[in-house]
């Protein structure tokens, strides 16, 4: 890094505390400061240009600079700049949302609510549940089952949620009344011949088994994304959704859809339960809504969960929760405005025809000596990496190998992220099958430059 004193570098290390960073490590290295953006690139403050093959953190829809996101935003601004929808308000822009949301949900829905993030969101999907639990007189219905590697958010209910150990260390979470059960990964998990059908039999069994331990009248929802991202994009293996929405069904147990990642195109549907045939009763939005130009997020829920809470607000005279920027104008602006883009350029089919691509070409490292596994559906896809193919065994520590790979991939032009051993793919919407070439070919190249010294000769 630049290390001069005044250096933005200096500066970051001096000021800024990082998310989801080593802060020791950080003193020592410093940042990446990315200085602008253009379609599916970036460009650091030294000139160098990568591929951000994450779209950020899963949710630059459109690309980098997209001049009407932009232009929606100054319209908004000049107009009405900020208000709110509480004691009954609203706005516009917020109107429209609201019902473009509702009348695109894959199945039947109710209301949009707004928030500003998808861990508001997911804190906000939890409140409301609970909430309608007391509504129906049914007090001891308030346990939430998520699933272990599920990612929901950080505040306190949603890292709660969350299941990966990292968000619960030291934070001492998860807090009550939030339960985990298996995670659908089958490369990983399945016993010795278990078909991805009989697995997944296996796992709506650990539900069930959970439920009855626990007490189906104490069980209020389960939460799932479509697919796993944080945790590591895991796809849930044949049978999956139908055979846990079974068990839920059975016991009268809420769904809630986390289409934080998925929603908006990702997976090659406009939603990530219409890929997977889930019917949630809420399903949670952010990330993709605006293409993260603004911080914006919702849930959609379906009357079965409005109504009840409809009537206990009236009850106590009004339901006592609620953000200063829930439903901003301009945030609901630019969220229109790239939700009618990804209407008008069809890139939930491009996220299908170039996802494809990126699969094909994905797969084809398969035989790579350090590629464990390959997995994805549209235009989000892991490489789980190993030191054997065999035993699936890591390299050192786990996460060593992925920590590796994706420093050599950044050094070569492209930014993803490691999660554990496993490098995530997750490009903007637009991603032409070429740029996915130059992607793909980039990512040989750091797995040929890691091979040496994961196994020196001799």
């Amino acid at each position: 890094m630049d290390a001069r004193p005044n250096s933005p570098e200096a500066r970051d290390v001096r000021y800024h505390m990082h998310a989801y960073t080593n802060a020791r490590k950080h003193q020592e290295t410093g940042p990446l400061v990315i200085e602008k953006g253009d379609g599916v690139y970036v460009e650091d403050i030294a000139g160098n240009r990568y591929i951000e093959a994450m779209a950020g953190l899963w949710s630059v829809a459109v690309g980098f600079s997209e001049k009407r996101l932009v232009e929606a935003a100054t319209r908004q601004m000049s107009k009405l700049p900020y208000y709110h929808d509480f004691g009954s308000k609203a706005h516009s822009p917020l109107i429209d949302l609201a019902e473009k949301l509702v009348k695109m949900a894959p199945v039947p829905m109710s209301k949009a609510y707004f928030t500003n993030s998808g861990s508001e969101a997911n804190d906000t999907a939890i409140k409301m549940i609970w909430y309608r639990s007391n509504a129906l007189g049914q007090p001891a219905r308030k346990k939430i089952i998520s699933r272990k590697r599920g990612y929901h958010g950080v505040t306190i209910a949603s890292a709660s949620l969350t299941g990966l150990p990292n968000n619960h260390l030291s934070f001492d979470l998860p807090i009550a009344n939030i339960l985990h059960t298996s995670t659908p990964h089958h490369w990983r998990d399945a016993e010795p011949g278990e078909s991805e059908e009989q697995f997944s039999a296996r796992l709506a069994d650990d539900l069930e088994k959970l439920v009855l331990a626990e007490g189906p009248e104490t069980i209020a929802a389960f939460i799932g994304e479509p697919i796993m991202g944080a945790g590591g994009v895991v796809v849930p293996p044949a049978g999956y959704w139908e055979k846990i929405q079974a068990v839920l069904s059975k016991y009268d147990i809420l769904l809630v859809a986390d289409e934080v990642i998925c929603g908006f195109g990702r997976t090659g549907e406009m939603f990530g339960s219409q890929t997977f045939g889930i019917k949630p009763d809420i399903m949670v939005l952010s990330k993709q809504i605006s293409s993260s130009y603004l911080p914006i997020s919702a849930l959609i829920i379906n009357d079965k969960v409005f109504e009840p809470i409809a009537d206990e607000s009236n009850r106590i005279g009004t339901f006592g929760h609620g953000f200063t920027g829930g439903g901003h104008p301009v945030a609901a602006a630019v969220a229109l405005e790239n939700i009618k883009l990804i209407e008008e350029r069809d890139l939930v089919g491009n996220a299908r025809k170039v996802g494809a691509h990126l699969q094909a070409r994905l797969r084809k490292l398969a035989s790579h000596p350090l590629v464990g596994e390959v997995r994805g559906v549209g235009l989000i896809a892991a490489v789980e990496l190993v030191a054997d193919k065999e035993s699936k065994a890591p390299w050192g520590k786990p996460a060593a190998l992925g920590a590796l790979v994706n420093g050599l991939l950044q050094q070569n032009g492209v930014i993803s992220r490691n999660m554990g051993d496993a490098i995530a793919f997750c490009p903007p919407l637009i991603i032409t099958e070429a740029q996915v070439d130059a992607l793909v070919d980039t990512f040989e190249r750091s797995l040929d430059a890691a091979l040496p010294q994961v196994r020196p000769q001799g």
